[in-house]
């Protein structure tokens, strides 16, 4: 699954520096991001996070208790009743796309055309929602059967389509007097199919059938499976989407910073987003299923240990990920956006920003992690309360720093915003488990979580060294700062082995064993 991560992720860096090549941290790019934000916001409140956290469990305990037939069924309905109301809400998106624009961007309405411009590309964007909510469904039961690969490389086909739909139409459209940015407007919509549908063969390929009435003449809106899992998706709709939430604060925010902020804000989380798909998704998805399925047979005992190795491993990839983003921001970000429109400067922006966002990264992927178990042990209320301290919280610190910091502040804040909201879920969780007698072993993720920071930190600081020393004077052409950002990878990553040989990390030696049994069964 982190392979088929890696290579969207890969994918989506191109996408950005497709944008940053043609259109900078414009007043175009501006636009594009703001209204993309929107349909993104519904999926990951109606879809993708919500829906896949209350899907994977409740496909699961049907299979268990009334066999796979009674379980595609369930799916069938699923995907029917979840596409029919995004529908929905997407052509009321469409509608409204002018009041809901003028909500969070009406400062944009101080350049001629920018706000028309993101109304416009927010009507083209909304039909992705219903086409990328329908592959989180696909993927969700496809977890559910253990097949991880292809539904995780689908994101990776949106990526690919979304780039060569998108660019195509760049092209063709300024001919007919249309801005070329809307180009990459439909360029999403493309993906979001493709995303769909490259999923629909595995699923058939796995037995599904496509059950309405039959087996167990159960009418549709009365189905009891059907109705918990919407049960847990409306508390879950609220404790999944605090993350774009808060994104979509601070685009509210970063509005009246001036031009380029939202911009150099979108550009380092995709940045962030990296490492977090890769490490942070991977797991929480993959945990998933192993802790539902232990949780359903009650085996308290095995839930709880894979709950913390998860959590230990997401400390031992996510640390060094924080540091090498935050101390060699400005040549990775330099390599991947300075090109046609993108200026150094709007390299040196995008990296500040990173760095702030940077701090959080561990606790995201944490976040993402625990959020799903809540609604697996059946708090939903945990992660409701989780997810609304992180808005209110995200709001005070956005406040407090903006002034002072500016779009940078707006990072930060995000960051400190992660870091409590996954002490808090993880203090709450411990408590679930202490109830059913059962040790949350809080003190060894602790001095996981210390052992793994000072690593990060001892190899953030080394390679900074190393990069202001020997490798920044020589950077002038590209293969340069291909060579600077290699070695500094090579010397990050070689030190920082080292540093959690030292330390006693046990995961990073267990995860450099898994990947060295897999080189060798592929060999």
């Amino acid at each position: 699954m982190s392979a088929a991560v890696f290579i969207s992720r890969i994918l989506g860096l191109v996408r950005e520096q497709v944008f940053a090549a043609m259109f900078g941290a414009s007043n175009a790019t501006d636009a594009y991001q703001i209204a993309f934000r929107i349909p993104n916001l519904l999926r990951d409140l109606f879809a993708e996070g919500a829906m896949s956290a209350a899907l994977v469990p409740t496909f699961i305990q049907v299979q268990k208790e009334h066999g796979m037939a009674r379980a595609w069924q369930v799916a069938t309905r699923v995907f029917v009743v979840l596409f029919a109301f995004v529908s929905i809400l997407a052509l009321l998106g469409v509608i409204f796309a002018d009041s809901i624009v003028g909500l969070y961007a009406s400062a944009y309405h101080a350049v001629p055309g920018k706000f028309e411009l993101t109304v416009e590309m927010t009507r083209i964007m909304m039909p992705f929602f219903p086409f990328v909510a329908l592959a989180a469904a696909f993927m969700a039961i496809l977890n559910a059967c253990g097949r991880f690969f292809i539904p995780s490389f689908a994101s990776a086909m949106f990526n690919l389509v979304s780039i060569c739909v998108g660019v195509a139409c760049a092209k063709i459209l300024p001919h007919y007097g249309i801005p070329a940015i809307e180009g990459m407007a439909y360029g999403v919509i493309a993906g979001g199919l493709v995303q769909a549908l490259i999923q629909w063969p595995v699923l058939r390929k796995e037995g599904y059938e496509i059950l309405w009435h039959q087996p167990h003449a159960i009418r549709p809106i009365q189905d009891p499976a059907l109705r918990r899992m919407m049960i847990l998706m409306v508390p879950g709709t609220v404790g999944l989407a605090a993350t774009q939430i808060n994104i979509l604060v601070n685009s509210v925010f970063a509005t009246s910073v001036g031009e380029g902020a939202v911009s150099w804000l979108n550009y380092a989380f995709r940045l962030m987003q990296f490492p977090i798909g890769i490490f942070g998704v991977s797991l929480a998805t993959a945990t998933l299923p192993v802790f539902s399925r232990a949780w359903s047979s009650k085996s308290y005992e095995e839930a709880s240990d894979s709950l913390l190795k998860s959590v230990k491993r997401v400390f031992a990839v996510n640390f060094p990920a924080s540091a090498g983003l935050a101390f060699l921001g400005v040549p990775i970000i330099s390599l991947i956006f300075e090109h046609g429109h993108f200026s150094h400067h709007d390299s040196v922006s995008t990296a500040q920003a990173l760095a702030a966002y940077a701090l959080g990264l561990t606790a995201y992927s944490v976040v993402k992690v625990l959020v799903p178990i809540c609604y697996a042990i059946g708090q939903t209320k945990v992660a409701v309360l989780s997810s609304f301290f992180s808005v209110i919280s995200n709001m005070i610190f956005n406040f407090l720093f903006v002034k002072q910091l500016g779009f940078v502040g707006l990072a930060l804040g995000t960051s400190i915003t992660a870091v409590l909201n996954s002490v808090l879920l993880w203090v709450l969780i411990s408590r679930k488990l202490k109830t059913l007698g059962v040790t949350a072993k809080t003190g060894e993720a602790i001095i996981s979580m210390v052992k793994y920071g000072a690593a990060a930190l001892l190899m953030g600081v080394l390679v900074w060294k190393l990069d202001q020393m020997c490798l920044e004077p020589l950077v002038q052409t590209w293969f340069m700062k291909f060579l600077r950002v290699g070695v500094g990878l090579v010397a990050g990553v070689g030190s920082y082995v080292l540093f959690s040989i030292l330390l006693g990390c046990q995961e990073s030696l267990e995860i450099l064993e898994i990947f060295k049994r897999r080189l060798n069964r592929r060999a």
